[in-house]
């Protein structure tokens, strides 16, 4: 039975005795903050994809991001494509939920019905842009799914939709149920996750027996707590605590980070305004100091590994001056350029968020923006990100980061930048056109069209005011056998873990 204890307030880490006490196969895993949610259809969300994706939940294909092997099977053995934009999936057989009940093509129908129901909010769902699903249960181990408009890389994103099982109610639920390696054992709200290896799973048992999470929002308490012993992972930590070449890794990930302009808000809805936006902030002053080293200026919402990169494209320059200019020339002209300008950052989204928040107002301050900064939780920035926002909002830039480590602009582009995307700040028919087109597109004129929309966004639309593409960096305690991946930045898998 899982244990529910809910507390009304998060205690610091100096008054919480955690159960750190561990056999030789167990760990425990020290993360920034805690999960609002434990929901199997919110696992592509990093913070929560880190305790259920691969662990709990699984997803029918799987995309190696650690090597070469590219999508490879999980809940599916093979996938055929039939035509007219239809595959056929066959199942494996022989798995069970972690609930003791057979895993078959029901419930993956359901599990995709569920991710597109009105009466859920799934961070997968975002994914599919506009494609529309229909399913047809061959047998118990086969099923058709066929997209409309046809989806060549249907396939990958399979690996997106977590299974969960046919009986799984229209709402989020806090006692997951998978077919994974690890089952829910318990969620102290506010203090610790606990999940346990499975004696009936499917596949090759994990070395890890159990698994404790526990959270601390200080990466130096992360890293103390590694050193000490008292934890064996911290996926994130600053670059100040990577002190340790033994313990500590440095790997570049697959997120970049932006601010998220919405046009809709005065004074937004000007193109010298967001031109100004760009050229007021110091890029290059950020790293090697409150950012580390090798992180990379983004010129893109996606990383230089991505299908139709376009190396044509440069980050803004910092020029003040021009900052300057380009907000008295939108005064001249009527628009309200000292209306208030929030920044809000997410806390703990990355190590060193708040330097970055109070830096960004600083400079924009500078360039003569009314701009001020709040710092939220995650369930609150959560409104802020996604639609519907909030009604008689200021102007509002938020600080987010984005993972897309899938290779493929299609896992951001729609919902970051189409018109009906639930992240996107603009409203613009260009955009929209060339993301219908390149989503159905193969082959070299996909990457053709990607490249294209990748230079208008940026320096046409000006969308967004795109920062960087991060550096992560873990420790590690020295008896695991395991070396942190651009993987690690959004999910943790304790089948890949191993004892030295």
């Amino acid at each position: 039975m899982i244990r529910h204890v809910l507390v009304g307030a998060i205690l610091a880490s100096s008054m919480i005795a955690p159960a750190l006490a561990q056999t030789n196969t167990d760990i425990t895993v020290v993360l920034s903050e805690e999960l609002d949610l434990v929901e199997p259809c919110m696992a592509t969300r990093s913070n929560i994809g880190r305790v259920i994706m691969g662990n709990i939940s699984e997803t029918l294909t799987e995309l190696d991001v650690r090597g070469d092997k590219g999508l490879m099977p999980r809940l599916a053995e093979s996938w055929e494509d039939k035509g007219n934009g239809t595959w056929q999936f066959k199942l494996r057989p022989g798995v069970k939920f972690s609930d003791g009940t057979d895993f078959d093509a029901a419930d993956v129908e359901h599990s995709f019905a569920r991710v597109f129901s009105d009466q859920i909010t799934c961070e997968s769902k975002r994914y599919f842009a506009d494609t529309k699903l229909a399913f047809t249960v061959v047998d118990a181990n086969t099923i058709d799914v066929t997209a409309t408009p046809p989806q060549p890389i249907l396939p990958l994103l399979m690996s997106l939709v977590t299974i969960v099982p046919s009986e799984t109610p229209m709402e989020f639920v806090r006692d997951p149920i998978g077919t994974g390696p690890y089952k829910l054992t318990e969620w102290t709200a506010g203090q610790q996750i606990v999940l346990d290896r499975r004696d009936d799973y499917w596949g090759t048992a994990p070395a890890v027996t159990k698994a404790t999470y526990v959270f601390r929002s200080e990466s130096a308490v992360r890293a103390a707590m590694v050193a000490a012993g008292e934890a064996d992972i911290a996926p994130q930590i600053s670059a100040v605590d990577a002190t340790n070449p033994a313990t500590d890794f440095s790997y570049p990930n697959s997120e970049t980070v932006y601010l998220r302009i919405d046009q809709t808000v005065e004074p937004m809805g000007d193109l010298r305004v967001r031109q100004a936006l760009n050229a007021a902030i110091d890029r290059e002053a950020f790293i090697g100091t409150v950012l580390p080293a090798g992180t990379e200026l983004a010129v893109a919402m996606v990383p230089p590994t991505t299908l139709g990169w376009n190396p044509d494209l440069t980050p803004p320059a910092y020029d003040l001056q021009q900052a300057k200019d380009l907000l008295a020339a939108a005064a001249a002209d009527g628009v309200n350029v000292t209306a208030p300008v929030e920044v809000i950052a997410r806390t703990e989204n990355f190590p060193g968020v708040t330097e970055v928040g109070e830096a960004l107002v600083d400079m924009l301050k500078e360039a003569g923006f009314n701009a001020s900064l709040r710092m939220v939780e995650v369930a609150e920035h959560e409104q802020y990100y996604s639609k519907p926002y909030p009604e008689g909002r200021n102007a509002q830039l938020v600080v987010a980061q984005h993972d897309n480590a899938r290779g493929d602009p299609v896992f951001s582009m729609y919902f970051k930048y189409h018109s009906q995307g639930t992240q996107s700040g603009i409203n613009d028919p260009k955009v929209d056109d060339l993301i219908t087109r390149a989503s159905a597109a193969t082959g070299e004129e996909r990457a053709k069209l990607w490249s294209e929309l990748f230079a208008y966004v940026q320096k046409d639309v000006v969308a967004d005011v795109l920062l960087f593409h991060m550096v992560g960096l873990s420790r590690v305690s020295e008896r695991l056998d395991f070396t942190p991946t651009i993987a690690t930045n959004q999910q943790l898998q304790l089948s890949e873990i191993a004892f030295k």
